[in-house]
């Protein structure tokens, strides 16, 4: 397959799997003209790199799910142990918004939003100063 034929398949555009090549995560075999051939089992890397980095997965972490994937001798508790400090990522990000959030809601319930220049929304932005 060519890299348009594995892009639309993976669902990844051309651009993430020449990346995803440059750094190593897969390998694609090269005709005697420099042209990428890829064999099905980059397209399921990739497929599998896409998943991942849907769930959010960082590059390296990425690459450590791959070679457990690829380790037949893998212990599930290894895979587990990256997807839970993964997890414990999101959670951290999660209370990180929820505070941003409620912090924004605030100011925004504090602001009058009429023709007057107070407002409270600055006021904060700009550490208090007016």
């Amino acid at each position: 397959m060519n890299i348009g034929e594995v892009s639309e398949r993976s669902g990844l555009p051309a651009k993430t799997i020449r990346y995803y090549e440059d750094i190593g995560l897969v390998r694609p075999l090269r005709s005697d003209n420099g042209y990428r051939s890829f064999r099905e089992a980059d397209l399921h890397k990739l497929a599998f790199l896409g998943r991942a980095r849907t769930l959010g997965f960082s590059i390296e972490a990425c690459r450590t799910l791959l070679g457990l994937y690829e380790d037949g001798s893998r212990e599930s508790a290894q895979v587990k142990t990256v997807a839970e400090a993964h997890l414990a990522e999101i959670d951290v990000k999660i209370a990180q918004l929820r505070d941003m959030r409620d912090t924004l809601s605030h100011l925004v319930d504090a602001c009058r939003g009429d023709d007057r220049p107070d407002c409270p929304i600055l006021r904060d932005l700009s550490g208090g100063r007016d």
